[in-house]
Protein backbone atom coordinates (compact mmCIF):
# COMPACT_ATOMS: atom_id res chain seq x y z
CA UNK A 1 0.00 0.00 0.00
CA UNK A 2 1.30 3.47 -0.91
CA UNK A 3 2.16 5.86 1.87
CA UNK A 4 0.17 9.13 2.03
CA UNK A 5 1.83 12.49 1.79
CA UNK A 6 3.10 13.81 5.14
CA UNK A 7 2.20 10.64 7.10
CA UNK A 8 2.85 12.18 10.53
CA UNK A 9 0.57 15.18 9.88
CA UNK A 10 -2.05 12.86 8.38
CA UNK A 11 -1.90 10.62 11.47
CA UNK A 12 -2.37 13.66 13.73
CA UNK A 13 -5.49 14.68 11.79
CA UNK A 14 -6.96 11.15 11.79
CA UNK A 15 -6.43 10.80 15.56
CA UNK A 16 -8.06 14.18 16.23
CA UNK A 17 -10.99 13.95 13.80
CA UNK A 18 -11.96 10.27 13.52
CA UNK A 19 -12.66 7.25 15.72
CA UNK A 20 -10.33 4.96 13.82
CA UNK A 21 -8.28 2.59 15.91
CA UNK A 22 -4.57 3.09 16.42
CA UNK A 23 -3.90 0.01 14.32
CA UNK A 24 -5.94 1.34 11.38
CA UNK A 25 -4.20 4.72 11.46
CA UNK A 26 -0.79 3.08 11.86
CA UNK A 27 -1.31 0.78 8.85
CA UNK A 28 -2.58 3.61 6.68
CA UNK A 29 0.31 5.94 7.57
CA UNK A 30 2.86 3.08 7.74
CA UNK A 31 3.81 3.90 11.31
CA UNK A 32 3.99 1.88 14.52
CA UNK A 33 0.81 1.68 16.63
CA UNK A 34 2.77 2.88 19.66
CA UNK A 35 3.66 6.04 17.76
CA UNK A 36 -0.03 6.65 17.04
CA UNK A 37 -0.80 6.12 20.72
CA UNK A 38 1.93 8.63 21.62
CA UNK A 39 0.30 11.14 19.27
CA UNK A 40 -3.02 10.59 21.04
CA UNK A 41 -1.33 11.01 24.44
CA UNK A 42 0.33 14.22 23.16
CA UNK A 43 3.79 12.96 24.04
CA UNK A 44 5.03 13.43 20.47
CA UNK A 45 4.05 15.59 17.46
CA UNK A 46 2.72 18.34 19.68
CA UNK A 47 3.80 21.08 17.27
CA UNK A 48 2.69 19.30 14.08
CA UNK A 49 -0.43 20.65 12.40
CA UNK A 50 -2.71 17.90 11.14
CA UNK A 51 -3.31 17.59 7.39
CA UNK A 52 -6.74 16.58 6.11
CA UNK A 53 -6.27 13.74 3.58
CA UNK A 54 -9.75 14.35 2.17
CA UNK A 55 -8.72 17.78 0.88
CA UNK A 56 -5.79 16.34 -1.09
CA UNK A 57 -7.97 13.57 -2.49
CA UNK A 58 -6.12 10.76 -0.73
CA UNK A 59 -9.18 9.68 1.27
CA UNK A 60 -12.92 10.12 1.10
CA UNK A 61 -15.38 10.31 3.97
CA UNK A 62 -17.09 7.20 2.67
CA UNK A 63 -13.82 5.32 3.05
CA UNK A 64 -13.28 6.72 6.54
CA UNK A 65 -16.83 5.93 7.67
CA UNK A 66 -16.61 2.38 6.33
CA UNK A 67 -13.43 1.76 8.32
CA UNK A 68 -14.89 3.38 11.43
CA UNK A 69 -17.81 0.96 11.29
CA UNK A 70 -15.51 -2.06 10.85
CA UNK A 71 -12.39 -2.05 13.02
CA UNK A 72 -10.85 -4.89 11.03
CA UNK A 73 -11.02 -2.94 7.78
CA UNK A 74 -7.97 -1.05 6.55
CA UNK A 75 -8.07 2.36 4.94
CA UNK A 76 -7.14 2.53 1.27
CA UNK A 77 -5.84 5.49 -0.69
CA UNK A 78 -8.22 6.89 -3.25
CA UNK A 79 -5.39 7.06 -5.78
CA UNK A 80 -3.05 4.13 -6.32
CA UNK A 81 0.06 6.26 -6.44
CA UNK A 82 0.69 9.71 -5.09
CA UNK A 83 2.31 11.83 -7.83
CA UNK A 84 5.94 12.48 -7.09
CA UNK A 85 7.03 16.05 -6.64
CA UNK A 86 8.91 17.30 -9.66
CA UNK A 87 11.92 19.45 -8.97
CA UNK A 88 11.37 22.95 -10.30
CA UNK A 89 13.96 24.98 -12.16
CA UNK A 90 16.29 26.85 -9.89
CA UNK A 91 19.28 26.30 -7.64
CA UNK A 92 19.61 22.87 -6.08
CA UNK A 93 19.10 22.86 -2.35
CA UNK A 94 22.07 21.56 -0.41
CA UNK A 95 21.95 20.84 3.34
CA UNK A 96 24.08 23.13 5.45
CA UNK A 97 26.19 20.20 6.65
CA UNK A 98 27.26 19.42 3.06
CA UNK A 99 27.85 22.92 1.71
CA UNK A 100 31.45 22.90 2.87
CA UNK A 101 32.08 19.89 0.61
CA UNK A 102 31.18 21.73 -2.59
CA UNK A 103 34.71 23.04 -3.36
CA UNK A 104 36.10 19.49 -3.11
CA UNK A 105 33.40 18.25 -5.50
CA UNK A 106 34.06 21.07 -7.95
CA UNK A 107 37.78 20.30 -7.96
CA UNK A 108 37.04 16.62 -8.65
CA UNK A 109 34.72 17.41 -11.56
CA UNK A 110 37.13 19.93 -13.07
CA UNK A 111 39.92 17.33 -12.94
CA UNK A 112 38.02 14.26 -14.18
CA UNK A 113 35.37 15.84 -16.42
CA UNK A 114 36.83 18.99 -18.00
CA UNK A 115 34.21 18.75 -20.77
CA UNK A 116 31.51 19.96 -18.33
CA UNK A 117 30.77 23.67 -18.53
CA UNK A 118 30.42 25.97 -15.54
CA UNK A 119 26.64 26.06 -16.04
CA UNK A 120 26.43 22.26 -16.00
CA UNK A 121 28.57 21.97 -12.86
CA UNK A 122 26.50 24.67 -11.19
CA UNK A 123 23.28 22.83 -12.00
CA UNK A 124 24.71 19.48 -10.93
CA UNK A 125 25.87 20.32 -7.41
CA UNK A 126 24.21 23.69 -6.79
CA UNK A 127 27.08 26.15 -6.77
CA UNK A 128 27.94 29.46 -8.42
CA UNK A 129 29.99 30.17 -11.52
CA UNK A 130 32.45 32.52 -9.74
CA UNK A 131 33.28 29.72 -7.30
CA UNK A 132 33.91 27.31 -10.17
CA UNK A 133 36.13 29.82 -11.97
CA UNK A 134 38.10 30.49 -8.80
CA UNK A 135 38.82 26.78 -8.42
CA UNK A 136 39.68 26.40 -12.12
CA UNK A 137 42.21 29.23 -11.92
CA UNK A 138 43.36 28.20 -8.42
CA UNK A 139 42.54 31.64 -7.08
CA UNK A 140 40.07 30.37 -4.48
CA UNK A 141 40.73 31.74 -1.02
CA UNK A 142 40.95 28.22 0.44
CA UNK A 143 42.62 26.49 -2.51
CA UNK A 144 45.42 25.03 -0.35
CA UNK A 145 42.92 22.98 1.65
CA UNK A 146 40.70 21.84 -1.22
CA UNK A 147 41.01 18.10 -1.89
CA UNK A 148 39.20 16.69 -4.96
CA UNK A 149 36.44 14.30 -3.90
CA UNK A 150 33.71 12.48 -5.80
CA UNK A 151 30.42 14.45 -5.51
CA UNK A 152 28.45 11.18 -5.54
CA UNK A 153 30.33 9.96 -2.46
CA UNK A 154 29.78 13.33 -0.80
CA UNK A 155 26.03 13.07 -1.41
CA UNK A 156 25.83 16.23 -3.53
CA UNK A 157 24.39 14.41 -6.54
CA UNK A 158 23.54 10.90 -7.69
CA UNK A 159 25.57 8.74 -10.05
CA UNK A 160 22.69 8.78 -12.54
CA UNK A 161 22.66 12.59 -12.60
CA UNK A 162 26.44 12.74 -13.04
CA UNK A 163 26.46 10.18 -15.87
CA UNK A 164 23.59 11.95 -17.63
CA UNK A 165 25.38 15.30 -17.44
CA UNK A 166 28.65 13.82 -18.73
CA UNK A 167 26.82 12.11 -21.59
CA UNK A 168 25.08 15.35 -22.48
CA UNK A 169 28.36 17.26 -22.49
CA UNK A 170 30.04 14.59 -24.61
CA UNK A 171 27.25 14.79 -27.20
CA UNK A 172 27.67 18.57 -27.53
CA UNK A 173 31.48 18.66 -27.48
CA UNK A 174 32.88 15.28 -28.55
CA UNK A 175 36.36 16.76 -29.06
CA UNK A 176 36.65 17.78 -25.41
CA UNK A 177 36.04 14.34 -23.98
CA UNK A 178 39.18 13.18 -22.21
CA UNK A 179 40.14 9.55 -22.63
CA UNK A 180 42.41 8.17 -20.02
CA UNK A 181 45.31 6.62 -21.89
CA UNK A 182 48.61 5.59 -20.46
CA UNK A 183 51.42 7.13 -22.46
CA UNK A 184 54.85 5.65 -22.48
CA UNK A 185 57.42 8.00 -20.94
CA UNK A 186 59.72 9.60 -23.45
CA UNK A 187 63.37 8.84 -22.79
CA UNK A 188 65.92 11.51 -23.69
CA UNK A 189 68.39 10.62 -26.39
CA UNK A 190 71.23 10.86 -23.88
CA UNK A 191 69.65 8.17 -21.69
CA UNK A 192 68.26 5.96 -24.45
CA UNK A 193 70.03 2.60 -24.78
CA UNK A 194 72.30 2.23 -27.77
CA UNK A 195 70.78 0.06 -30.42
CA UNK A 196 73.10 -2.31 -32.29
CA UNK A 197 73.68 -1.26 -35.85
CA UNK A 198 72.47 -3.55 -38.52
CA UNK A 199 75.27 -5.31 -40.37
CA UNK A 200 74.98 -4.94 -44.11
CA UNK A 201 76.42 -7.93 -45.99
CA UNK A 202 79.24 -6.92 -48.28
CA UNK A 203 80.23 -9.05 -51.24
CA UNK A 204 83.84 -10.17 -50.92
CA UNK A 205 85.69 -10.80 -54.15
CA UNK A 206 88.04 -13.77 -54.21
CA UNK A 207 91.63 -12.83 -55.09
CA UNK A 208 92.67 -13.86 -58.56
CA UNK A 209 95.98 -15.71 -58.70
CA UNK A 210 98.40 -13.80 -60.85
CA UNK A 211 101.18 -15.47 -62.84
CA UNK A 212 104.68 -14.56 -61.65
CA UNK A 213 106.27 -12.00 -63.83
CA UNK A 214 109.36 -13.04 -65.77
CA UNK A 215 112.23 -10.76 -64.97
CA UNK A 216 114.85 -10.52 -67.62
CA UNK A 217 118.32 -10.20 -66.22
CA UNK A 218 120.92 -8.38 -68.16
CA UNK A 219 124.58 -9.08 -67.67
CA UNK A 220 126.38 -6.47 -65.70
CA UNK A 221 129.23 -4.77 -67.47
CA UNK A 222 131.45 -5.03 -64.42
CA UNK A 223 130.74 -8.70 -63.89
CA UNK A 224 133.71 -10.97 -64.57
CA UNK A 225 133.03 -14.53 -65.38
CA UNK A 226 135.63 -16.73 -63.58
CA UNK A 227 135.61 -19.20 -66.45
CA UNK A 228 136.93 -16.53 -68.69
CA UNK A 229 139.76 -15.75 -66.28
CA UNK A 230 140.95 -19.27 -65.78
CA UNK A 231 140.28 -20.39 -69.29
CA UNK A 232 143.38 -21.79 -70.79
CA UNK A 233 145.03 -19.80 -73.49
CA UNK A 234 144.98 -21.43 -76.86
CA UNK A 235 148.16 -23.21 -77.88
CA UNK A 236 150.40 -20.97 -79.68
CA UNK A 237 151.18 -22.17 -83.14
Amino acid sequence: MSKPLMPMATAVWLVENTTLTFRQVARFCEMHPLAIQAIADETIAQNIVGMDPTLSGQLTWDEINASQDDETRDLALTVDEVPAQVRTKGPRYTPVSKRQDKPDAIAWIVRHHPELTDAQISKLIGTTKPTIQAIRTRSHWNISKIAPNDPVGLGLCSQIELDAMVKKAAAKNPKKVVTEEVEEPKIPNSLAPLRPKKEVPVAVEEPVAEEPAVVETKPDDDYINPDDVFKKAPDAE
